[in-house]
């Protein structure tokens, strides 16, 4: 059998005044963890910042839509002109009928469903080229070929379970490693072409915002991902997510409070027994002394931690960490590109020695 392979993401990043990802109230998230308030963002909403990092740097994604008939009729039409489109979105439906995936009356899936954009090329071109779908054939079409966001962040289709795509990524909620208050920015509008002799706002407002240092977690299981991206290209994928779930960052109210800032300290590491998340290093809220901020202890707790949980799991196979601070966990990286070609060594070894041993 193989050994477990997997990457773990830790980060300590500070984020001023903000209001990254907001309720169904436009107030920021918030969670309560060890007896506090605690700024919170989502998981879902870094993961879409993930994303529009991929697509930003030419990574090919894939497209969550409930218009895949239309999607697939499109490109039914592109390699075959003369289909019209009544034509071609009723050979999209039939195929996506074969398969189990349900549509309504205005040809929409019931629910969201993620396909690579060569998925879609690829089911196009065997409808065109088989007057008799396959089931079997449909399937395997939909389940090879997948993005890179696909392949991490996996997919469930709930009209036909056969086609679901397991997660290889598992990322946290971020939270802020100390209590947080709440608080609010009172803010007017004047009317340019208001008359000199009127008084007054034309707009009053307020906007609910925090500012906190944020632990942010998550983790890769590098077999699922050689499973759902072939294990050439897991290695390159592995590498592009560390480096983009570092350097991403939701984009809430971006424009109205310009926090995009940069992590104060990475710790990446790579296991072979299971993954940890080392919040509990925080469970106790971080009280900053004057001045002092809550960075620098936050970074502290957290590499005091790394080693408490020596005594449950294994040492990692390798631990590397860029940031200001002196580490006492593993290897300093001089850079994070440094980092970065670090771990793909040490994924391409792991990787090579069970080649040889299997």
């Amino acid at each position: 059998m193989r050994k477990n392979l997997y990457v773990d993401i830790h980060v300590v990043q500070a984020v001023p005044s903000s209001n990254i990802n907001r309720d169904d109230t436009g107030a920021p998230k918030t969670a309560f963890y060890g007896g506090v308030t605690r700024a919170r963002v989502s998981s879902q909403a870094w993961k879409r910042a993930v994303r529009k990092a991929f697509a930003e740097e030419d990574e090919c994604i894939g497209i969550r839509t409930k218009r895949i008939p239309q999607l697939l009729a499109a490109k039914l039409q592109e390699l075959d002109p003369e289909l019209d489109e009544s034509q071609a979105i009723s050979k999209a439906v039939e195929a996506l009928k074969e398969c189990g995936i349900k549509t309504g009356k205005t040809y929409e899936t019931g629910a969201l469903l993620m396909v690579a954009p060569g998925q879609i090329a690829k089911l196009a071109a065997y409808i065109l080229d088989n007057e008799k779908l396959d089931k079997k054939e449909v399937k395997n079409v939909l389940m090879s070929g997948n993005s890179l966001d696909l392949a991490l962040f996996g997919r469930m289709v709930a009209d036909n379970p056969e086609l679901n795509v397991d997660a290889s990524a598992q990322v946290a909620h971020a939270i802020s490693t100390h209590e947080i208050i709440p608080e609010y920015d009172y803010f007017t509008a004047l009317d340019d072409l208001q008359e000199k002799d009127t008084s007054g706002a034309a707009l009053i407002q307020t906007t609910q915002y925090d500012s906190a240092t944020l632990y942010r977690y998550a983790n890769i299981n590098m077999h699922e991902l050689q499973g759902n991206l072939g294990a050439r290209d897991a290695i390159k994928g592995a590498i592009t997510f560390i480096k983009d779930f570092v350097l991403s960052m939701p984009t809430g109210k971006q424009n109205s409070f310009a926090n995009k800032t940069l992590p104060n300290y990475v710790m990446v590491t790579v296991r072979n027994d299971t993954p940890v998340n080392l919040v509990s290093a925080f469970e106790s809220p971080v009280v900053a002394r004057t001045g002092d901020g809550y960075t620098e202890v936050s970074v502290k707790r957290l590499e005091e931690e790394f080693f408490d949980a020596l005594r449950f799991v294994n040492q990692p196979l390798a631990t590397f960490v860029v940031g200001k601070y002196e580490t006492t966990v593993g290897k300093q990286a001089a850079s994070l590109m440094d980092m970065l070609n670090h771990i793909s060594n040490v994924l391409k070894k792991a990787v090579e020695n069970e080649d040889i041993n299997n």
